[in-house]
C-alpha cells in the first residue's frame, strides 16, 4: 500500500519513471568508463561515442567502397587517418583497420586530466580533475577549468602549470629553480 502522491510530488517526478530508470539497466559498461576515466558529465560520454561509432561508419563506409574509386578511397582514408592521429586518437597512419576499432575510451583517454597524469603532472585522475577544475592549469596562454577539454596531439606539450599557481611554486622549491624576483611580479 503505497499513498497517493500529492500534487507538488507528482510535479517534481513527472518526468522521472521510477520503473524504467535508465541508469540501473544494462549500462554497467558506461559506468566503469565513467568512473576510470572520471568523466563528470554522462553527456560527455555519450557524445564520445556517437563520435567513435561515426568515425567507424565512415571508415567502414571507406572501406566498402569499389575498385573504381581507389584513389578517392586512398585519399579520403588518407585525410582520416591524418586528423584522427593529429587529434591523438590513433597511434599509426597505416590502414583503416585501427579507425574501425576506435572507442569511445579513446577520446577519454585525450581529455586534459588524463594526459596529466601521463605526464606525471598529477599523481592519479582524481587529484587531475581537482588541478584541472581550481584554474591550475593551462593549455598555451589560456587556463582551463573544463575537464573535458580533449587535447590534440600538437598542443600536448604545451600544457604547464598557471604562473600564480601554488603547486607550480611547490615544483619550483622542489627543483631548486624557484627564482624570487619571477614570482613577486
Amino acid at each position: 500500500m503505497v499513498r497517493k502522491l500529492k500534487y507538488h510530488e507528482q510535479k517534481l517526478l513527472r518526468r522521472l519513471d521510477l520503473v524504467n530508470w535508465e541508469a540501473s539497466g544494462g549500462n554497467l559498461a558506461e559506468v566503469r568508463a565513467l568512473r576510470r576515466y572520471r568523466v563528470g558529465r554522462r553527456e560527455d560520454y555519450v557524445q564520445y561515442k556517437e563520435l567513435a561509432r561515426a568515425v567507424r561508419a565512415l571508415a567502414r563506409r571507406l572501406r566498402d567502397l569499389g575498385p573504381a574509386s581507389a584513389a578517392f578511397r586512398a585519399r579520403c582514408a588518407a585525410a582520416l587517418l591524418e586528423k584522427l592521429h593529429g587529434l591523438g586518437l590513433v597511434n599509426s597512419r597505416q590502414s583503416l583497420a585501427v579507425c574501425e576499432s576506435l572507442s569511445a575510451a579513446a577520446f577519454c583517454r585525450r581529455r586534459l586530466p588524463c594526459l596529466l597524469v601521463k605526464l606525471r603532472m598529477a599523481q592519479n585522475l582524481r587529484h587531475a580533475v581537482t588541478f584541472v577544475e581550481q584554474g591550475h592549469v593551462r593549455v598555451g596562454p589560456e587556463v582551463v577549468t573544463d575537464p573535458a577539454l580533449l587535447v590534440p596531439r600538437a598542443v600536448e606539450d604545451f600544457i604547464t602549470w598557471v604562473d600564480a599557481s601554488r603547486l607550480r611554486q611547490k615544483v619550483l622549491d622542489y627543483n631548486q629553480e624557484r627564482d624570487d624576483f619571477d614570482l613577486a611580479a
